[in-house]
């Protein structure tokens, strides 16, 4: 199965030689954003057209060490939508040997340039159709 691919970079690790555990938020967000491009929702132009997805809700739980050079892929599933809010799932596994390392996931908004609530089914249905394709689909990328 395809996902976003991840070099662990060296200022990515801490003390103890392995990656600071914040830096796995930072990659569940690129391989969100990695995903929402695959499936046809380009967030640059979402935020172009007055769109913003801010986290709600963040979870991690880190069941082996990833270290400087490891290369990861990040696996981000829709677990639920509903036009209003986006909840995903992500595996991170080791590339070459598929052991799940880092299993996680998080929970979006859709908010309009004034900060309040919309329906992508309402407001911007092309993007609503993609979410739910992808859903129903279980893709991962195209």
């Amino acid at each position: 199965m395809k996902g976003y691919e991840h070099q662990a970079q060296y200022y990515e690790t801490d003390q103890m030689g392995i990656i600071h555990h914040s830096n796995y938020i930072r990659w569940f967000e690129s391989a969100r954003i990695w995903y929402m491009n695959e499936i046809g929702v380009d967030y640059a132009e979402m935020e172009r057209q007055g769109i913003v997805s801010p986290v709600l809700e963040v979870h991690c739980a880190y069941r082996s060490m990833v270290h400087f050079g490891d290369v990861v892929e990040i696996i981000p599933r829709i677990e639920k939508y509903n036009g209003v809010t986006l909840e995903l799932s992500y595996e991170i596994l080791d590339k070459k040997t598929g052991e799940i390392r880092t299993t996680g996931s998080s929970k979006h908004c859709f908010l309009n340039r004034e900060g309040r609530l919309l329906s992508l089914k309402k407001e911007k249905p092309v993007f609503d159709q993609a979410f739910r394709h992808a859903q129903a689909s279980g893709d991962v990328g195209r």
